[in-house]
């Protein structure tokens, strides 16, 4: 679609998904330039190679001078927190919606190629399996209803000003440089760092919740591709793994965790999480029609990667970097008495 080499955007460029894309695309020759707030990522996980600035999405003026002379940007910034989102929505919606509203205004003004976004499973809420692209969304938390205003924000600009337009919808994607001392979010990373602390992991509700996870080197493959394919333009993709043996409960989680660990599994129990979709399962079909993709990395050799990862950076204690907006009988103890 472009020329071999292309001048790319991407936004949260320290934190995990895009840290890992921002290496792929400099792999392939691009110019990778790249911006966080440090928020919920790491200097660390930004390659040498990259032109790093240290700004805040909701600064506009900021994006619009990165966007300049950009073909694609990757809008990957957010503060990807599901289940606090109905515990503290206007953090949420500032740091998911108007940031994403922030960067696209940049980048229709800049003339930007190709804008993709990176979307969540929970657009669909609870349906029934396997989400499709034609699934309708009706989320059942505030991040959800954030990430599908987004999009719609997306197509609506994109088709005024002209802008090409491409929306990915990953799901639980796990591996390296996950942000493992986020008592919030990634449930693969929290299980693996308490683990290797000797504790055991706790599970709200009754840990049959189930869900499928990505490695994260699966999820690249497509995005990459999303940045400059034509068959991905204008379109939704989910994104991920959709093989049964991916698709696993909380329960199911927690054991292949502690085999990897080597720890005697006693799992503690707390009450349900509000709003939890139960079980959330997407097709691949489309990505593998428009995108080629094909599962790489099984479930074990994933979580061993993780797994492995935290064990040598070292596990860490959990830090409680978000306020709660609400509090009250249903926020979880395990976030108000920091029990995780």
């Amino acid at each position: 679609m472009y020329e071999t080499m292309s001048r790319i955007l991407i936004t949260g460029v320290a934190g995990f998904l895009g840290s890992h894309l921002a290496d792929s695309l400099i792999q392939a020759d691009h110019e990778v330039i790249g911006c966080d707030n440090l928020l919920g990522g790491s200097k660390d996980n930004v390659p040498d190679d990259v032109e790093f600035h240290e700004a805040d999405c909701n600064n506009i003026s900021k994006m619009k001078d990165l966007t300049e002379n950009v073909e694609v940007v990757y809008h990957a910034a957010a503060v990807a927190t599901e289940g606090l989102s109905v515990f503290s929505p206007s953090m949420v919606t500032k740091h998911v919606y108007q940031n994403s509203a922030s960067v696209i205004s940049a980048a229709c003004e800049n003339d930007v190629e190709r804008f993709v976004y990176m979307s969540s499973m929970a657009r669909y809420g609870e349906k029934d399996i396997p989400f499709t692209e034609e699934t309708p969304a009706e989320p059942e938390d505030p991040y959800g209803l954030a990430k599908v205003a987004a999009e719609d924000l997306l197509k609506m600009m994109g088709r005024t000003h002209g802008m090409d337009w491409s929306i990915a919808v990953p799901h639980n994607i796990i591996g390296p440089r996950q942000k493992f001392d986020d008592p919030f979010r990634n449930v693969v990373a929290i299980f693996a760092n308490r683990m290797l602390q000797g504790k055991q992991p706790i599970i709200y509700g009754d840990g049959e919740q189930k869900r499928c996870f990505s490695d994260v080197e699966d999820c690249i493959q497509c995005l990459e591709k999303m940045g400059f394919s034509d068959e991905a333009e204008g379109e939704v993709i989910n994104i991920g793994p959709d093989e049964e043996e991916n698709f696993i409960t909380i329960n199911q989680l927690a054991e292949h965790i502690a085999q990897i660990v080597d720890l005697e599994l006693d799992p503690i129990y707390v009450g349900e999480r509000t709003n939890e979709v139960k079980v959330a399962h997407c097709s691949a079909d489309k990505a593998r029609d428009l995108l080629n993709y094909e599962t790489q990395w099984g479930l074990k050799e994933s979580l061993q990667k993780e797994v492995q990862w935290i064990r040598q950076v070292g596990p860490q204690q959990f830090d409680y970097l978000y306020d709660l907006e609400i509090v009250n009988e249903k926020t979880p103890r395990t976030w108000t008495d920091e029990l995780i």
